[in-house]
């Protein structure tokens, strides 16, 4: 069994996480992963935690493990004579190179786009910075929770406007690079078409302001500058987090016929003052989910949820992640590996989200490789750029 990327190398100079994530999306679906790391230290994310495990004294973090699956591992000292001339071979024979430097720095290394195409005129290379390569800012360093500020997410996220709160994961940088490697499969198929390369550029700002959606429009078209209002959505009621006897739940009343379904089944007046369409619900909301939380006061968490299938309106609870991972709905989406790591043995790691027909297991491969050591695959690497200079 193929994979979509199989036969795609991609040479991954970037750290932390928007780069190593796009990187490791390209992995998933197959591609080779160089991931170039720094003598030493490697990847700043190596030293991210607590949590560590392994041995004490050289314990592996876990968030490093979140996002290089897939990837092999050389050092390169990029000051260096030899570690400017290994990358300068890695660009001969690469399909794709990763970098989330800061402008202007992979030039004074000597690795200017023009360099790199002139190496290898069929290059893709993903740019990823914090807030564009250009413009008045594009100097700027990026990291995720700046950019959730800057970019307005957190204006939108919290109890109230009083209180502007980070998304729980770093959402920019994961996006960037959902939308880099994005970007990369797109310019590998213009590739097969004109046989050259392009530059891919995108960054936190850009990634953030693209998931905007409909807070977005709100304000370009309508004037409206979205706020922060908890649990609860914006333009549709009731939708959102509610109250039970044991517990809390969520449900999504997202068209007219769904509203009449709940009311109906808890007693609720569908066309009561106030609540007939969602316009008026929205603006009684308040009203609305005060009379749907006493309708929820009196039934524990499973009966609601049990009622609400019934009737047909979407609902959930609210997991901790320990049950979300144990839960055999995440498992029986291949969310959950199982590896080998060099170290850790055998280890489960969370898989990624994309499955095909062909493949019971999420991803594009039939074997997923565990997130690498330091340097691990230093000698294989220069070995097969012998193989492929000689070629």
């Amino acid at each position: 069994m193929s994979a979509p990327l199989e036969g795609t190398t991609v040479i991954d100079l970037s750290r932390a996480l928007a780069g190593p994530h796009a990187g490791m999306m390209l992995g998933d679906m197959g591609a080779r992963v160089i991931k170039v790391e720094s003598p030493g230290s490697g990847d700043d994310t190596r030293g991210w935690g607590p949590p560590f495990v392994g041995p004490e004294d050289d314990p592996i973090s876990t968030y490093f493990l979140s996002c290089n699956r897939n990837k092999e591992s050389v050092t390169l000292d990029l000051k260096s004579d030899d570690g400017r001339d290994t990358l300068t071979r890695l660009v001969r024979h690469g399909d794709v190179l990763i970098e989330n430097f800061r402008p202007g720095v992979l030039d004074r290394l000597g690795f200017s786009v023009e360099r790199l195409h002139e190496l290898n005129p069929r290059l893709v290379i993903l740019s990823i910075s914090g807030f564009g390569h250009d413009g008045p800012q594009g100097g700027r360093a990026g990291y995720d929770q700046i950019a959730q500020g800057e970019a307005g997410l957190m204006s939108l996220t919290g109890p109230s406007p009083d209180q502007p709160t980070r998304v729980g994961v770093p959402i920019g940088d994961l996006l960037a690079g959902m939308y880099g490697a994005y970007g990369v499969v797109a310019a590998l198929h213009e590739r097969n078409r004109t046989g050259r390369g392009r530059v891919v550029r995108t960054s936190l700002l850009a990634a953030i302001v693209g998931v905007h959606a409909f807070q977005g429009t709100r304000y370009t078209v309508a004037g409206e500058v979205g706020k922060a209002q908890g649990n609860h959505h914006p333009s549709i009621t009731p939708y959102g987090l509610f109250e039970c006897k044991d517990g809390m739940l969520q449900i999504a009343c997202g068209s007219e016929g769904l509203w009449v379904k709940l009311a109906t089944a808890f007693g609720i007046d569908p066309v009561g003052e106030g609540m007939a369409t969602n316009r008026e619900r929205v603006a009684n909301r308040e009203a609305v989910n005060a009379a749907v939380n006493a309708a929820f006061a009196d039934r524990t968490l499973a009966e609601l949820l049990t009622t609400l299938d019934e009737i047909g309106v979407p609902a959930g609870e609210v997991r901790t992640l320990d049950r979300v991972y144990e839960w055999d709905q995440t498992r029986s989406q291949g969310l959950v590996l199982d590896i080998d790591h060099p170290v850790l043995g055998s280890i489960e790691i969370p898989g990624p989200p994309i499955r095909f027909d062909d493949n019971a297991y999420a991803g594009g491969r039939s074997q997923h490789l565990a997130p690498p050591m330091l340097g691990q695959h230093n000698d294989s690497v220069r070995a097969w750029l012998d193989e492929q200079d000689q070629a």
